[in-house]
């Protein structure tokens, strides 16, 4: 059966931010499978390179650049090479991210500023920027990636809740204004998945046994959601133009539980907290996850991760 308009990116060019590995690739490349050219941008030269040349082998047309988010001038650029090497920029996915695991008293004022600008300061920005352009060309399409965190505040990663939390505001608060426009505006809130971003993370306070519980939960099957599978569903929704995408069974139970007994779960959250490490008397701080499973070296926590560091491997995040 013929899919409807609504279901069909039409060969839109987009935008991916933080797309030379994890679930940005993966949404980078289903985009492409759906005909759609793409920009890629992240940090890493060397990631973006290998990102670019395995979308290439799957046919996808893709450029990159690299950039610095948090760079003030870096939405501008950003647009301004899109349109430059594609005529047009229709799909901007804000996806770029930073995850900060560890105690609060382990975190620094500037953990959280750092946070606030990957993940509010520059998807605004990028929007600000992207917007006249979609509204001479009659619509289009932004995404935003915010979390579960960005609604159900998840002890020991305070700076990324705070900032998922601005996001998802920023996001729905969009919608509601450029719906005239003809530019949707989809708010993805996803639970765990297994896309490698444990490697990625970095952990303060006692910082393997942050690894430990994170790295688990991220990877544990019943809990986590596979990466490639999210980004279908992500992709899908942006076609679709729909409002909301809440992913994972587990998700979408605890935003529904959240929002019909909030009490209930904050004194869920409460209890958890107090099982989570405390700062230690020699705190670490921003242990890169590569550095702290090498250090934990526990192969119990190996075993349980297995597929989370497959996925890691396989999306351009080498254990």
């Amino acid at each position: 059966m013929a899919r409807s308009s609504l279901d069909r990116l039409d060969g839109g060019v987009a935008l991916v931010t933080g797309s030379s590995r994890g679930l940005g690739l993966l949404i980078a490349r289903e985009l492409g499978r759906q005909g759609c050219p793409v920009m890629l941008c992240a940090r890493d030269g060397d990631e973006l390179e290998r990102a670019e040349s395995m979308l290439r082998e799957e046919g996808a047309d893709v450029r990159s650049l690299v950039c610095d988010v948090n760079d003030a001038r870096a939405a501008q650029r950003l647009v301004k090479a899109t349109e430059a090497a594609f005529g047009r920029l229709d799909i901007v996915v804000n996806n770029a991210g930073v995850i900060q695991v560890g105690p609060l008293d382990a975190m620094t004022e500037a953990d959280f500023r750092d946070a606030m600008e990957t993940m509010y300061f520059a998807p605004l920005r990028l929007v600000l920027a992207a917007v006249p352009g979609m509204r001479e060309r009659g619509g289009g399409r932004i995404v935003t990636i915010s979390s579960l965190g960005g609604r159900i505040p998840a002890p020991h990663l305070l700076p990324y809740v705070g900032a998922k939390f601005a996001t998802a505001g920023l996001s729905q608060g969009l919608r509601a204004e450029l719906a005239a426009d003809k530019i949707s505006v989809t708010t993805v809130i996803p639970g765990l998945m297994r896309t490698g971003s444990h490697v990625a993370a970095e952990f303060s306070g006692q910082a393997e046994r942050e690894y430990a519980w994170f790295a688990s939960a991220a990877g544990f099957p019943v809990l986590s959601m596979d990466g490639e599978r999210a980004a279908r569903a992500i992709v899908r929704a942006a076609a679709r133009r729909r409002p909301e995408l809440v992913l994972t069974p587990v998700g979408k139970v605890a935003v529904r539980l959240h929002g019909l007994a909030p009490a209930t779960t904050t004194r869920a959250l409460t209890v958890a907290a107090r099982w989570l490490p405390v700062s230690g008397e020699e705190p670490e701080h921003n242990m890169p996850g590569r550095q702290a499973a090498r250090s934990l070296g526990s192969a119990a926590v190996n075993r349980i991760t297995a597929l989370n560091d497959r996925a890691a491997r396989r999306f351009n995040q080498p254990v």
